[in-house]
C-alpha cells in the first residue's frame, strides 16, 4: 500500500522527530524536511545560565537520529518551508545550504505532516528561531549577559517566564536583582489562584521580585546596553539585560489562511489531526503549530504518536484513521529554579518536591537520547 508513496515532515523538533522514527520503523520510504539539529529547547530557560547545559548536550544532528535507517528509506531536506500547496500536494522550500541559499525545492508529497512549531518574536533562545549557528551564538551571548547584568528583568509570567526567573533566581538571586514582570495581576495567567499565589511564593523564596499589572509598552537598548522599559501604566523600568518571554507565534506562514485561526494564526485541525479543509484529508499537523488544546511537551507527544498510527493505518493498511488521544489528565509542571516547581495534576496541585523530581532536576535531558535513538517512538 505504501510502494512509492511520499510522507514529508516538515520540522524536525518534538513532534516532527517522533513522527520520523515512527514512520521509519515500519521499513517503508517516508522522505521528510527538516532543520540540522534536534534542539531540546525545554531546557533552554537553564542554558541561560553559564555552565550548566553544554550545547552539545541539547543540539543533536538529526542526521544521528537517521544514521540507522538504510539511506534509501529517507531524504533530510535543511531548508524552510515558505508555501504550499494542499490540493497540488506540493510544498516549497528555501534551502539553507550554504552554496544554494537562493535556491527553492518543491517537493512533492502523497502526505503531509505540519510539524513547524512557533517561534518568539524577540531575539530569544526559548525557541530555535533561526540555524544551529545562530542559535548556538544567541544561547552564548544570553548567557554572557546574564552573567555580567545586576538587573535583569524577565518579561511575560507564563510557564516561561516563571521557569527563566526561577533559574535566575536560584544562581543569582543572592548577587542580582531579577524582576519578573506580569502583565495581570497573577502569574501563571489562566491557572488556578491558588496555583498563581505557590508560584509567586517560591519565586519569593529565591528573591525573585514580581511586578504586577506591569504591560510592556516599549523597549528600548542604549548603546552601552542599557534598557529602558516603558510600561503601559506610564511607569519607566531600567536594567541591565531584558529577557521577553512573551510573543510566541506559530510557525504558519507557508500555510493558506483559509486552514489558520484567523486570530492565533493556529492551524485548524479536527479530532484526527487532519488539516480541516484539505481534500483527501492527507495533510495532519502536531505540537506548536496547533496548540490545542494548548502548547505543551506532553501534548505534542500524544499527537505525533497519533499521527503516526494514522498515517500508518492510511498507508499500510488502507483503514480510516481513528482520533488523536491526548494525554489521560492535563499536566502543568514548572520548574522554580533547580530545587523547587509548582504544578498541578487536573485540578489537583502536585507538591514541588514532586514536580522537582519530575521536571526540574534534569529539566528532561535524559530524554533527548531517546529522541536521537528513537526509543521515545
Amino acid at each position: 500500500m505504501a510502494d512509492n508513496k511520499t510522507v514529508v515532515i516538515l520540522g524536525g523538533s518534538l513532534g516532527g522527530l517522533h513522527v520520523a522514527h515512527a514512520l521509519l520503523k515500519k521499513h517503508q520510504q517516508y522522505p521528510n524536511l527538516r532543520n540540522t539539529h534536534f534542539y531540546w529547547n525545554i531546557a533552554s530557560v537553564r542554558a541561560i545560565i553559564p555552565g550548566q547545559i553544554p550545547d552539545q548536550k541539547m543540539l543533536r544532528e538529526l542526521s544521528e537520529a537517521l544514521q540507522p535507517y538504510p539511506s534509501n528509506m529517507y531524504e533530510l531536506v535543511i531548508g524552510e518551508a515558505i508555501s504550499s500547496d494542499f490540493t497540488a500536494k506540493t510544498v516549497k522550500v528555501q534551502l539553507s545550504n550554504s552554496a544554494a541559499d537562493a535556491q527553492t525545492r518543491e517537493i512533492v508529497y502523497d502526505h503531509l505532516v505540519l510539524a513547524t512549531g512557533a517561534r518568539y518574536t524577540n531575539d530569544t533562545p526559548w525557541k530555535a528561531n533561526s540555524d544551529y549557528q545562530s542559535l548556538i551564538k544567541l544561547l552564548h551571548e544570553t548567557a554572557s549577559r546574564v552573567e555580567k547584568a545586576d538587573h535583569i528583568i524577565v518579561a511575560g509570567a507564563g510557564a516561561t517566564g516563571v521557569e527563566v526567573a526561577g533559574e535566575l533566581g536560584y544562581e543569582y538571586g543572592k548577587t542580582k536583582t531579577i524582576t519578573l514582570l506580569a502583565s495581570g495581576q497573577h502569574v501563571l495567567p489562566g491557572e488556578q489562584e491558588s496555583l498563581s499565589t505557590a508560584t509567586e511564593n517560591e519565586l519569593k523564596k529565591l528573591n525573585v521580585t514580581v511586578q504586577k499589572g506591569a504591560r510592556v509598552k516599549d523597549v528600548a537598548r542604549s548603546a552601552d546596553d542599557k534598557y529602558t522599559i516603558q510600561l503601559e501604566n506610564g511607569q519607566n523600568l531600567e536594567c541591565n539585560h531584558y529577557l521577553p518571554t512573551q510573543g510566541m507565534v506559530p510557525n504558519s506562514d507557508y500555510v493558506d489562511t483559509k486552514h489558520l485561526d484567523p486570530k492565533t494564526k493556529t492551524v485548524l485541525v479536527d479530532e484526527f489531526l487532519h488539516v480541516t479543509g484539505v481534500p483527501g484529508n492527507n495533510v495532519w499537523a502536531v505540537g506548536d503549530i496547533v496548540s490545542k488544546p494548548r502548547a505543551g511537551f506532553m501534548i505534542t507527544q500524544k499527537q505525533a504518536s497519533s499521527v503516526a498510527k494514522n498515517v500508518e493505518l492510511s498507508l499500510l493498511q488502507g483503514k480510516e484513521p481513528v482520533p488523536a488521544k491526548g494525554p489521560p489528565v492535563d499536566i502543568l509542571a514548572c520548574a522554580v529554579g533547580r530545587g523547587r516547581g509548582v504544578g498541578r495534576m487536573g485540578s489537583i496541585r502536585l507538591p514541588s518536591f514532586g514536580v522537582w523530581l519530575a521536571k526540574g532536576r534534569t529539566l528532561g535531558m535524559q530524554l533527548v537520547d531517546q529522541y536521537i535513538s528513537g526509543s521515545i517512538a
